[in-house]
Parts: structure tokens; sequence; C-alpha cells
């Protein structure tokens, strides 16, 4: 076996799961997203090659150094990590959605910036579904205001919602956390935004996914299970 032919039986175990959880929920369709931080460009071309098309980058100067040889493979590259305002410029036009929309002044920074490009960049608000002031995003409570401030904006589209659940010691707990936020985001679509159809909902990690596609994700962000760390 080569040193990433464990990855074969990886993916195929994490996409097992996942279809399992569909069955069992009715939730089908969800998006397999490769979270790639802790991994390196043979790995994520290894992906590509086993069929997992969408992976997501925390940090724009790891981004960067690997984009070119992401793009030749026809990856679809997503932000998923907290953004600074002073570095969308790099990314904007290189990513197909930014996932961690958390903030007013984000929000205008993307805008100005997909402007100048001249493209409509596809957001998803960040949600803080534990209310934990160590991370960022918006409380529940706050978050149907600024959907509805951002639909004005011209080069944003708002696609849905993101969040990172706090850590968990049995996989169980996280379902609170899945079903709050699932819930709440399906009210501010509905009923604020008037939006028809469904919205993405970016939830669950390696230790999570199950639950999250339980609870209704239609994106997991994976990223140990598929390097055969769990």
């Amino acid at each position: 076996m080569s040193e990433l032919g464990y990855m074969k039986e990886a993916v195929a175990s994490v996409k097992a799961k996942m279809l399992a959880a569909e069955k069992r929920s009715g939730n089908e369709g969800v998006t397999l997203l490769a979270a790639v931080k802790y991994t390196d460009i043979e790995h994520i071309l290894e992906l590509g090659r086993l069929g997992v098309r969408d992976v997501g980058e925390n940090r724009v100067q790891q981004l960067l150094s690997r984009y070119e040889e992401m793009k030749r493979a026809g990856l679809n590259i997503h932000f998923i990590g907290t953004l600074q305002t002073n570095k969308v410029k790099y990314i904007i036009d290189k990513v197909c959605m930014i996932h961690s929309l958390g903030s007013v002044a984000l929000a205008k920074e993307i805008e100005k910036q997909a402007a100048k490009h001249d493209l409509v960049m596809p957001v998803l608000v960040e949600i803080n579904s534990g209310e934990e002031e160590s991370k960022s995003g918006f409380l529940p409570d706050e978050a149907g205001a600024f959907c509805e401030t951002i639909a004005s904006y011209p080069h944003l589209k708002l696609c849905g919602f993101m969040t990172m659940a706090p850590k968990c010691e049995e996989k169980e707990d996280y379902r609170k956390f899945f079903q709050r936020t699932s819930q709440q985001c399906l009210d501010i679509w509905q009923k604020k935004l008037h939006n028809i159809g469904r919205p993405i909902l970016s939830m669950g990690m390696s230790d999570s996914y199950e639950i999250a596609i339980e609870e209704g994700a239609t994106i997991v962000r994976v990223g140990s299970a598929l390097f055969g760390n769990t």
C-alpha cells in the first residue's frame, strides 16, 4: 500500500456513515467538505482523485501557497476559517464560498472586493450556536437582523448558515446545538428573508458529522476522519 493508500478506506468509511445518517433522517444529498488545515497538498490532491471535490481552507496564506495546484485539479475551494478584513482581497477571486461571515465589517469588505472583481460571492452567516465568548459569529438572536442587512448587498449572495458547536465529550451531546441552530436558521430563512427553497447549513465535523446530518446539515466539514485519525 502506498503512503496515501489508507485514504481510500478512510474516505469510503466517512461516505458510508454519511449515507447511513442521510437514510436515517431523510436528509439526502449532503456535501462532504474536506477540512484541510492540517494536511498537505499531496493528501488534498489524493482526496480529489477519490472523488472529494470540495475542500475547506482555514488560513489565507496556506490557501495561497497551494491554490494553483488545487485549481489545476479542479477542486472547489471554500474558506471556512476566521477571515480578517485585510485578507479578503487575497482570496475573493479564488474561493467558491465563504462560510465564516461573522461581522458587518467583514460583509462590507467582501462586498467591496467582490465589486472590484465584478463577481458575486456566495456566503454563509456564521452562528455562534453555543454562545461562547471565545468564538466568532453572531449570537442566534442577532443573526436575523444581520441577514436582512446584507440581503441588499449586490455582490454578496446569502446562501445559508454555518456553525461550530462547542466541544462535547459525547457525540450525542452535539445534538441539542445542531437541533437549535437548524431550527433557528430555518426560521430566519423563511420568516425574515422569505426565501424559497432550502438554505445551506454547514455544520458538523469529524466527531459530530453524523448527528449534524440527522439534524439538517447540508454540508459537513470533515478533517481528521478523512486522514485515518479517527
